[in-house]
């Protein structure tokens, strides 16, 4: 199965259902008052955390994801029914966004995670709330509001104590094989590793009180031009942003390149794409030592790591030569920083600067496009989409309510004149008919 880890789909909650404008039907009452009741709200659309998925190819095939809509209101005060909410599985280390936007809505990493992502809309009145002293036989009802829609980007980062980062055929693969019970593909060639494996590394007797275990990542071989997007390095750089630290592996019987200068242009390449990458904590793994021309370039390399203040290790993945040492080493490295990262939590003081508050839902904008004037806001957005144009009775109160809120004003003042096209949303009126 083919690794996806973005996908781009279609949500659409469910729309409210409709008021209902009935009124009694009594033997001896031929006049019996209002009775209808109100609409039931749409479902909405949430995300979820599925610990058994770890790619998006469910979404690559399926784009469009709609919630019930909900029922619409009857006979003697009854409510209609709520709307069956959609609940769409995705991966832990899923972010969302707006698609238009960019928006973040949710970052998907806490395995009791929920996030809504389209909400249901409110279900309309019945014409029992709108029965007044002068108006004892209403007839009218809202509709219900419609349920927000809207595209959304998936993009799969994987979650991971620690990465494996290195030039194709540094022996990633083969390492993760011999610490884990993943099972990667393994050849001698380069880019055998096209999508991300996981694998959990265990330290220690099974159930034992000192027992230590963490993840690992072999991230696909990374080459010079990866942050520009070379041998589809953005797609693969992105899964080494969650982990907390990196195993730099130099092939060191590489007869293409220099295992020193590997490192720094492989360095080079995550500072491009990430400052944070760049400080990311690294081991440097010298592999391959059992091969006569590693064992040559050791010395050197060594002396170069410990003169850059980074830990080294000097093994052979093929023959387990120095691994155990390795991922003892790489454990307690591991403790170590996930100690750092709640102490400066609990250090951190609290944000200062200016609070950003949400916009008040009365607030609304007014723009002309080809002549037609848009009229933007929450509120009056959802108010216009919920009234009956064929009812005067709501009409009238929507222009009662525009008034009020200032939207007829700020129209005028902006130019429209009877006859002219008004846009709410999605609803489109003509002003003065």
């Amino acid at each position: 199965m083919q690794f996806y880890d973005r996908a781009k789909i279609f949500v659409k909650a469910g729309d409210g259902g409709n008021g209902s404008a009935h009124f009694r039907r009594e033997k001896y009452v031929p006049y019996g008052g209002p009775d209808g009741g109100d609409g039931g709200r749409g479902g909405s659309v949430y995300l979820e955390i599925d610990t058994g998925l770890n790619t998006l190819v469910d979404y690559h095939y399926r784009q469009h994801h709609h919630a019930g809509n909900g029922g619409n209101g009857f006979k003697q005060r009854s409510h209609g029914a709520k709307g069956d909410d959609t609940v769409l599985r995705v991966p832990a280390g899923t972010v969302v966004r707006d698609a238009d936007t960019s928006e973040l809505l949710a970052d998907m990493v806490d395995p009791d995670q929920r996030a809504m992502v389209a909400r249901g809309g409110r279900g309309g009145l019945g014409n029992v709330h709108f029965a007044t002293a002068t108006n004892q036989v209403p007839h009218e009802a809202q509709k219900g509001e419609p349920g927000e829609e809207r595209w959304l980007t998936l993009e799969l980062k994987l979650i991971a104590d620690v990465g494996l980062v290195g030039f194709p055929n540094a022996g990633k693969s083969t390492l993760l094989s011999v610490v884990s019970a993943a099972r990667p593909k393994i050849a001698d060639y380069p880019f055998t590793t096209l999508t991300p494996n996981l694998g959990v590394v265990l330290i220690g007797e099974p159930g034992a009180r000192d027992e230590v275990s963490f993840v690992l990542a072999d991230i696909p071989g990374l080459i010079e031009g990866a942050a520009q997007g070379a041998g589809l390095g953005h797609e693969f750089l992105r899964h080494v942003e969650r982990t907390r630290l990196l195993l730099h592996l130099l092939d060191g019987a590489s007869a293409e390149r220099d295992p020193w200068e590997g490192f720094q242009a492989i360095n080079r390449e995550l500072a491009e794409y990430s400052e944070a990458l760049a400080t990311r904590p690294q081991i440097i793994v010298f592999n391959k030592i059992d091969v006569p021309e590693a064992q040559e370039r050791w010395e050197l390399v060594k002396r170069y790591a410990e003169e850059a203040g980074l830990p080294v290790f000097a093994i052979s993945a093929a023959t387990r030569q120095g691994v155990d040492a390795l991922m003892y080493f790489t454990a307690n490295r591991l403790r170590e920083l996930q100690a750092q990262a709640r102490q400066a939590t609990e250090r951190a003081p609290m944000p200062s600067g200016p609070v950003l508050r949400p916009q008040p839902e009365d607030a609304f904008t007014i723009s002309r496009e080809q002549g037609i004037y848009l009229v933007r806001g929450k509120r009056v957005e959802r108010m216009v989409a919920m009234t009956d144009q064929e009812s005067p009775e709501g009409m009238a109160r929507l222009e009662n309510h525009l008034r009020r809120l200032g939207v007829t004003q700020a129209l005028e003042e902006a130019g429209v004149q009877p006859g002219n096209v008004v846009r709410f949303g999605k609803v489109e009126l003509v002003w003065g008919a």
